[in-house]
């Protein structure tokens, strides 16, 4: 577990948060704060809407996607700035300056035409307002910090001529070579190879807490958020789910779907002839919303009311925050709701 170092001090708050697509909702009034120099991880299946979630941290959301609600970031000595509803030249101002993006996809995050060395030091100069040759020199440390061999040389090279975890440390150094108060880093790890994933995402938080940054990691790793996070907002169906300390919601989940999630992590002795727990059914789709509860359907938990009112984010008793109606009936042991899934092979 890393160290605690959470700070009070709320950088950017984000309330009643909505996103919508032609197809339906794909965030439903989030609500939650990112404090300064924390890492904030987001997890949850695929069609949560973590990464939409994360991109309007930073006012990036799609075109033709409808967005209500606030995404306020905090002082101190400058401004507050509301991201919902912005101007183009307000967002324009903050990227790269106050905040970045760690993107999925390396490649498709550089331009093809230009060096890497180039593109590092226009991010630089963009900010900073150096010459030519002094922001050249800030990209090649750059580079040398994210630990890019003979940095000089590779400064002049093209994206494609960098490996994959090449071009992440890259990115990596250009979302933090401006020492921005943010950074967002939606699934930064997956197009690399097992064996890369937990050096490129050292480095990012190494990265982070030299430039003294906030870190929002959108990932569906649970031995990542362990690892390497701070906090944890579990999301669902667009809603947030269950949020807090990391070692406290790993350890002890309140809410049923964080239990479904954890009691399906492989053990770390096997478990022969055996198959591993997992949640029934499947999310579902941002057109075919339940009424109630979005996790009622596959909850073992779940009752009438859990099927006709929609649960909010309520505090408990160990400063956390659940979205459930029937928290407090989770059994000492929540894995043993889904034990009924293990089946003999």
């Amino acid at each position: 577990m890393k160290p605690e170092k959470v700070s009070s001090d709320v950088l950017l708050s984000v309330r009643d948060l909505r996103i919508g697509f032609d197809s339906g909702p794909a965030v439903r009034g989030l609500s939650f704060d990112v404090r300064r120099g924390e890492v904030l991880a987001v997890v949850g299946e695929s069609g949560a809407g973590k990464s939409v979630t994360a991109r309007a941290l930073l006012g990036m959301v799609p075109r033709g996607a409808s967005l209500s609600g606030s995404v306020r970031m905090h002082g101190p000595g400058t401004a507050d700035v509301e991201l919902v509803g912005a101007q183009r030249a307000t967002l324009a101002a903050l990227w790269g300056r106050r905040a970045a993006l760690v993107p999925q996809d390396a490649l498709s995050a550089l331009s093809p035409v230009h060096t890497v060395g180039d593109q590092l030091a226009a991010a630089v100069r963009s900010v900073r307002g150096l010459s030519r040759g002094r922001a050249h020199a800030v990209a090649v440390a750059a580079l040398e910090k994210v630990g890019i061999a003979d940095a000089a040389r590779r400064a002049r090279a093209y994206p494609h001529e960098f490996s994959g975890g090449m071009r992440q440390r890259a990115v990596i150094a250009m979302a933090t070579v401006n020492e921005p108060e943010l950074v967002v880093a939606d699934e930064p790890t997956t197009a690399l190879d097992p064996e890369l994933r937990g050096q490129i995402l050292d480095l990012l938080v190494e990265r982070c807490d030299a430039a003294g940054a906030a870190l929002v990691l959108v990932t569906h790793d649970l031995g990542v958020v362990r690892s390497h996070a701070d906090r944890v907002l579990v999301m669902y169906a667009g809603r947030h789910a269950e949020s807090g300390p990391v070692d406290e919601v790993l350890t002890r989940p309140h809410a049923p779907y964080t239990a479904g999630l954890l009691a399906s992590l492989p053990p770390d002795e096997p478990l022969p002839g055996r198959r591993l727990p997992a949640i029934s059914g499947a999310p579902p789709t941002p057109d075919a919303l339940p009424p109630g509860c979005a996790f009622a359907p596959r909850c073992p938990l779940a009752d009438e009311r859990c099927r006709t009112e929609l649960p909010e984010p309520e505090e408990t008793y160990d400063s956390r925050a659940v979205s459930c109606h029937r928290w407090r009936e989770l059994p000492e042991s929540p894995a043993q709701l889904f034990l009924e899934k293990v089946t003999t092979a």
